[in-house]
């Protein structure tokens, strides 16, 4: 049996389940729409000095995630508008690790990518909420992880990271040390 850290994992790992996707669409698409609002509310409970401090040993401080959350999920977006217009694209993979360290993510608050998150996601929820049924069906190539996912996995996927990330924040402020 594998342990799950909680620290890195709070809201437990992800999982894709094709079998209850279609029935949880707009729950995801819901948690998808609330993330800009639940993650400034997480962000502004930190102090400027918790800001600067991460969830655990190894792990990104506040800022850092708030950027992370801004390039993935931009990412996302393009992500399945390229499913949504082309024949299952392969997808071209990043280094979050390495995104996390570039002057955009280390010299500007994360106020910042939460004001690019309220824009980007007020689109992708508009997007969604467009599509139809076969739509979700509608699939990218991952090459680093050397299988499809469809628009349906992806939503699921990025609301779960919705989650994951606002609970790194409320962890940080949890943490007064």
């Amino acid at each position: 049996m594998t342990t799950i850290d909680p620290l890195k994992y709070p809201v437990g790992a992800f999982s894709f389940d094709p079998a209850t996707a279609a029935a949880k669409r707009g729950e995801h698409i819901r948690q998808i729409a609330e993330l800009p609002t639940g993650l400034r509310a997480a962000y502004a409970a930190l102090t400027p000095e918790q800001r600067k401090r991460s969830y655990r040993a190894g792990g990104w401080n506040a800022d850092q995630i708030v950027h992370h959350v801004a390039d993935s999920h931009g990412n996302a977006l393009f992500r399945i508008k390229l499913a949504l217009t082309e024949d299952v694209p392969t997808i071209k993979p990043y280094d979050q690790g390495k995104w996390a360290t570039l002057a955009d993510v280390t010299a500007v608050p994360g106020d910042v990518s939460l004001l690019f998150l309220d824009a980007l996601h007020r689109r992708w929820v508009a997007l969604l909420e467009a599509l139809g049924p076969d739509d979700f069906k509608r699939a990218i190539y991952h090459p680093e992880r050397a299988e499809q996912m469809t628009i349906d996995h992806l939503i699921m996927l990025y609301a779960w990271h919705s989650r994951h990330h606002t609970a790194h924040l409320r962890a940080i402020a949890a943490n007064p040390a």
